[in-house]
């Protein structure tokens, strides 16, 4: 399920990385491939949830 576009970063717990990546991929599809400027700034904020929520891989090992 997609979750409507983010205008802010949420924290780790609230979505998981694989929800995160869903919504950046589905930005990307509407996009056709190129992203406006407000589009670039919404890309960029999934991308550092996305970066909170991904487990990391030192504390994985």
């Amino acid at each position: 399920m997609l979750h409507s576009m983010s205008t802010t970063v949420e924290t780790a717990s609230e979505r998981s990385a694989a929800e995160v990546n869903e919504e950046i991929r589905a930005l990307w599809r509407r996009s056709g491939g190129t992203l406006t400027t407000e589009q670039r700034e919404q890309y960029q904020r999934l991308v550092l949830e996305w970066a909170m929520a991904a487990p990391d891989e030192d504390q994985a090992a």
